[in-house]
């Protein structure tokens, strides 16, 4: 049977702590680093899984970060795999971007 997107998630086994944002709150999993990349390989959308390592630019912040420095955050009922800047910005993983994103981007401009 396929999941559909808007289904509820099982909770992932990491406490949580609570953070303010507009509107609310949302729980925030504390994920031990010897954890994080089992974290991502379990909620990481697309193929390749990139290492923890792998820098991304996040396109919503306008900014770079190593993987590794990934968030997960529980809302609706749902995990979401969020970039370290969420809180300022609001990416998920849908705006990692290669590195070299950014470069072209400025080309562009």
């Amino acid at each position: 049977m396929t999941m559909l997107r808007n289904e509820r998630k099982p909770r992932l086994p990491f406490p949580t702590r609570e953070v303010r944002i507009a509107g609310g709150t949302v729980e925030q999993y504390v994920i031990p680093d010897e954890k994080k990349a089992e974290v991502l390989a379990e909620l990481y959308l697309f193929d390749p899984v990139p290492s923890l390592d792998e820098d991304k630019y996040d396109l919503h912040a306008g900014r770079k970060f190593k993987v590794r420095d990934f968030l997960v955050i529980r809302e609706n009922g749902m995990n979401y795999l969020v970039s370290p800047y969420y809180f300022q910005s609001g990416g998920t993983v849908i705006d990692w971007m290669p590195l070299d994103f950014e470069r072209r981007e400025r080309r562009r401009g």
